[in-house]
């Protein structure tokens, strides 16, 4: 369904109010669809809602379709790492009417009298041609996550067969299908949603997590960092045990792996944002790769520094592979790290050329750092590849973030 030329006017003269007033609007619009479908609180993430970052977001989805609204294919990057997630959580097409509806209604009580009736159809309008793309993408990825073999459309138990504690911080829980089927194939750096209800919550709680370890395994392996307030890692580390269950759906996410390039590559992470990393690095072990292939890891300190001793084999198994790490606050300040403090320009412009493809993944200050000093060593937007923790959100935005 193509837009008329006066929604699309119409709707590109709403973005000055909504770059004033976009997290206003979000902020109402989810108080006010929670309100009415508490159930939605199964589907989404509670933390995220809490601090903010689910309106911000939201809002920066909502402007950027304002600003394209001419040539939506232009936003398609955008949408194809939230249709990931939603297919993750089990966002379903009829949610989107429910979405709609409480969305159309917060631009009314935010902007008042602005928010003409010719502004609200235009809305309308553009919103629903805007929801049957994420449909048709999430329809083709239902689809696909299910027919694979091994697959299934939702979420499915899977069984804890091993914890193992990987630092001060960071646990590893190995999973296997509860009812002995295969598990499916999945790429380099993609996730899976875990779902859980923990004791004295009224809805269920998802989370999605970084698969650790290379494909072709007969298990899963996340490797979660216990959050100081995080209902989830909390309930993980200290509750689940081998032999029990949890609900997950099939792996998601486009933040994955190449195997076809052959220039160098960089994976570059910081805390917690290892994780994706590893599974890149063990998976090109496993392929033989020749590429050049540099692991660069940042912790705070040795202690909260998990697959130190990992990743040093498994790069070492790479005829053209090298590991470096290193501490912001070191508690051996004469240990083999290779750096103290925070990854810098100069760290980075020996280890690295122009062509290089580099990965990160790491805490939106991390991110923000790592992400201008790659850009003014002269790498090329399409060789820096990136992962967020939480909601997807513009490059430009985790620059302002910090």
């Amino acid at each position: 369904m193509a837009l008329s030329q006066k929604t699309i006017d119409t709707v590109k003269a709403t973005v000055p109010a909504l770059e004033k007033h976009g997290v206003t609007i979000t902020t109402v619009f989810y108080k006010n669809m929670f309100n009415n479908h508490p159930e939605l609180l199964n589907i989404f993430n509670h933390a995220n809602q809490s601090q903010g970052r689910q309106q911000t977001a939201l809002a920066n989805m909502v402007l950027a379709a304002a600003k394209n609204i001419d040539q939506l294919e232009s936003v398609l990057p955008a949408v194809i790492p939230v249709a990931h997630k939603h297919r993750g959580l089990g966002v379903r097409p009829e949610h989107y009417p429910i979405v709609g509806k409480h969305l159309l209604e917060a631009i009314k009580e935010v902007l008042g009298d602005a928010a003409t009736d010719e502004i609200i159809d235009s809305w309308a309008e553009a919103y629903g041609v805007i929801a049957q793309v994420f449909i048709d993408i999430e329809d083709n990825m239902y689809k696909s996550a299910k027919e694979q073999e091994g697959g299934w459309k939702d979420f499915k138990e899977l069984e804890v067969i091993d914890k193992v504690k990987e630092s001060e911080t960071i646990t590893s829980f190995y999973f296997k299908a509860k009812d002995g089927q295969p598990l499916p194939e999945y790429k380099p750096g993609q996730y899976i949603t875990i779902r859980v209800r923990v004791p004295g919550e009224n809805y269920t709680l998802n989370r999605q997590y970084s698969l650790s370890c290379a494909p072709g395994n007969q298990y899963y392996r996340i490797s979660v960092k216990r959050e100081p307030q995080g209902k989830v890692s909390n309930y993980l580390h200290d509750q689940v045990q081998v032999g029990d269950t949890i609900e997950a759906s099939a792996p998601a996410g486009d933040f994955t792996l190449n195997m076809e390039e052959t220039s160098p590559i960089a994976l570059i992470s910081g805390g917690v944002g290892l994780t994706p990393l590893v599974s890149m690095l063990e998976t090109m072990v496993q392929h033989r790769s020749e590429r050049n292939v540099t692991f660069i890891h940042s912790a705070r300190h040795e202690g909260v520094h998990a697959f130190s001793e990992e990743a040093l084999e498994i790069a070492g198994k790479l005829d053209h592979g090298s590991c470096y790490y290193g501490y912001q606050e070191p508690k051996n300040k004469e240990g083999n790290h290779h750096f103290t403090g925070y990854i810098t320009k100069e760290f980075l412009e020996d280890k690295l050329t122009e062509d290089t493809v580099c990965y990160v993944c790491g805490p939106v200050p991390f991110m923000k750092a790592v992400v201008t000093i790659l850009q003014g060593l002269g790498l090329p937007d399409e060789n820096i590849r990136y992962e967020f923790f939480g909601p997807a959100m513009a490059m430009e935005k985790v620059k302002e973030a910090v």
